[in-house]
């Protein structure tokens, strides 16, 4: 057999693995988007999902692991974040008048269970218990509110090593805060005059340091030497968030913004070439989305859908070990838009938007054939302007610019 066709074979090989149970530190930074839904027990039905706020943020974790067996995992974890998810209102008519509420600092407690993909590549799930602080400033004399909500998240993730004793990780949540009843209790109103639910999708990238990673002990199974090179399709599901920034130049204001969330899935097409260390390829991908904000009335609800779209993206990556790849992607993205009302009402407005997507990912060989991964993408699309199809004589009386931030897990199939 001659090396180059030699080297177009997959070939099984005996890994040794790194040894995942022990004590860890970690260092990280994410982003991500938060919705907040307003309602009232004093006007039933009437309930505004969402008001939306994005940013990013750094944390730092504490865990433990423990290999229950050859390829099984649990955990725990504590993690501490800072941060600035925010949304922000400016007014220029009112005095200047500016606002905003933003994620300050909070804490997670939480466990984890997970399965060695390949004996240097973990896939898990975690889930615990959230706490978070937020803060309300304005530049009204000094006004402002502070408060704290509880709550739980559930997450997946993907971690690797990378050498000896660091691991390099990609971690989605979703968190969900309990109701908020009493926030305008300081000025004498009674509970349940103003609700106030919040949920968040974050992701975030953090290297962990293993204290006892190089003592042995690790996994050691079959795993392949995996080509990158080559034509694949994909699929995925995932989840994320929205953020439309609703200004009006014309009388200067800006609010960002109206939030939405929701699940999506999604199919790829694509072509990689692997160069030895580094892998370079582009793809083209088609979703469907459920992320929708939803203004509740009695007898009816206004829906802002973000139904479907596609993007075109190149990538590069880096081998972090033999069978697990680290990359960026940036590209061309396109989506569609579709506000809505109840019947009799039906469709209000829809309209497409060109913008740019970014983002980065760890995807992992499971066969010679196979691979799965977590992704995260940040997309930005261009301004639309409402002002004609309002019959506003003048451009940019009220403009909406959306923001996505995304998670997808996702397998695919390369046919050489």
């Amino acid at each position: 057999m001659s090396a180059a066709h030699a080297a177009d074979v997959v070939q099984e090989q005996a890994a040794s693995g790194f040894n995942w149970s022990g004590v860890y530190v970690g260092f990280g930074l994410g982003a991500g988007a938060n919705v907040h839904k307003l309602s009232s027990d004093f006007i039933p039905g009437l309930s505004f999902n969402g008001i939306g706020g994005e940013g990013v943020y750094g944390q730092a974790t504490v865990g433990y692991d423990y290999m229950v067996s050859p390829r099984f995992l649990i955990g725990g974890l504590v993690d501490a974040h800072v941060g600035n998810i925010k949304t922000s209102l400016d007014i220029a008519p009112l005095g200047g008048l500016s606002a905003d509420i933003k994620e300050t600092y909070g804490f997670d407690v939480g466990v984890r269970a997970g399965y060695l993909l390949t004996p240097n590549t973990l896939g898990y799930v975690l889930g615990g218990y959230a706490w978070q602080k937020y803060k309300l400033d304005t530049n009204i004399g000094g006004f402002g509110l502070d408060w704290d909500q509880g709550g739980y998240f559930l997450g997946v993730g993907a971690e690797t090593a990378i050498n000896n004793s660091w691991t390099l990780k990609g971690e989605y949540r979703y968190t969900r805060f309990g109701t908020n009843d009493n926030l305008l209790s300081q000025f004498g109103a009674p509970g349940g005059a103003l609700n106030l639910d919040t949920s968040r999708h974050t992701f975030e990238l953090a290297a962990s340091y293993r204290f006892n990673a190089n003592d042995g002990g690790g996994a050691s199974f079959e795993t392949p030497s995996y080509n990158w090179t080559g034509f694949y399709v994909g699929g995925g599901l995932g989840a994320g968030a929205s953020v439309h920034s609703i200004d009006s130049d014309l009388i200067g204001v800006n609010f960002n913004g109206i939030g939405g969330e929701g699940v999506f899935g999604e199919a790829s097409i694509g072509y990689d070439h692997d160069m030895g260390s580094w892998v370079a390829g582009v793809l083209v991908d088609a979703r469907y989305s459920g992320m929708t904000s939803k203004l509740e009335l009695p007898g009816g609800q206004i829906n802002l859908d973000t139904d479907y779209g596609f993007d075109v993206l190149g990538r590069v990556g880096m081998k972090v070990n033999d069978s697990t790849l680290a990359y960026a992607l940036a590209g061309y993205s396109w989506q569609h838009f579709d506000l809505n009302a109840s019947s009799p009402i039906g469709d209000i407005l829809d309209w497409g938007s060109s913008g740019f997507s970014v983002g980065a990912g760890l995807e992992t060989a499971v066969s010679d054939k196979m691979t799965v991964g977590l992704e995260y993408r940040y997309s930005q699309f261009a301004k639309k302007d409402f002002s004609s199809d309002l019959g506003i004589p003048v451009s940019d009386f009220l403009t909406s610019t959306p923001s996505f931030h995304t998670v997808r897990i996702e397998a695919k199939y390369k046919f050489n």
